[in-house]
């Protein structure tokens, strides 16, 4: 006779990979994936650590896949701020503000997906990802270039440049070191700074003939 898994364990199964996902992404969120190991989410979670493996090969997989799942939330947040009924530098412009603030408010997850050192299987999808933001940026800075409004000449190069200032603005802001000095009250760049500073250079960079403002 051969063996057929039930619906309902079927359901079971879904049920508890999604919870160990939330619980991972929230581990992630809270202190990076440094923190995330098998034994700590399994307390987490409530099972035996052997369960996770039920689910996932291993620590690599697992958490390839809570970094695509949280910039997957990122990449869908900017889309939709490109998608502001205005000129290109004024999306560019919001799409910018969102993502510096999304980061800004979720510090550790934006650090952990932007520069954390990381599993071989992050980092494949951390460049997956990095290409899915230029390929949004793209659709901004072509529109600009056909309008006259930015001076690009290969709008992928350059949309792969903005991505990468983007990532490295940000790095330093969202450090754990950074971090610290804000909490003892050390001067420090605040969020309306690097916003205002990351849309002067990335709208210079493409030769923007328009305000943002």
């Amino acid at each position: 006779m051969v063996y057929r898994t039930s619906a309902l364990r079927v359901d079971r199964d879904t049920a508890l990979r999604s919870r160990i996902l939330r619980c991972a992404l929230a581990r992630v969120s809270e202190a990076g994936f440094a923190a995330l190991t098998m034994q700590a989410l399994a307390e987490d979670v409530g099972i035996a650590t052997g369960s996770l493996y039920r689910h996932f090969r291993n620590k690599g997989e697992l958490a390839a896949e809570v970094f695509a799942l949280a910039s997957q939330r990122e990449v869908d947040a900017m889309a939709l701020a490109l998608q502001t009924p205005a000129p290109p530098a004024k999306r560019l412009a919001a799409g910018l503000t969102q993502f510096a603030a999304r980061a800004w408010h979720s510090r550790y997850l934006a650090y952990a997906l932007i520069a954390e050192p990381v599993d071989p299987e992050v980092d494949e999808q951390r460049l997956l990802y990095r290409q899915a933001y230029a390929a949004l940026l793209v659709e901004v800075l072509e529109e600009g270039a056909a309008s006259g409004n930015f001076r690009v000449q290969h709008p992928q190069l350059s949309a792969a440049c903005l991505v990468g200032a983007i990532a490295e603005s940000l790095v330093g802001p969202l450090s754990p070191s950074a971090c610290a000095a804000r909490a003892k009250g050390q001067p420090a760049l605040g969020l309306g700074d690097i916003t205002a500073g990351l849309i002067a250079f990335c709208l210079s960079a493409v030769g923007a003939k328009e305000s943002s403002a």
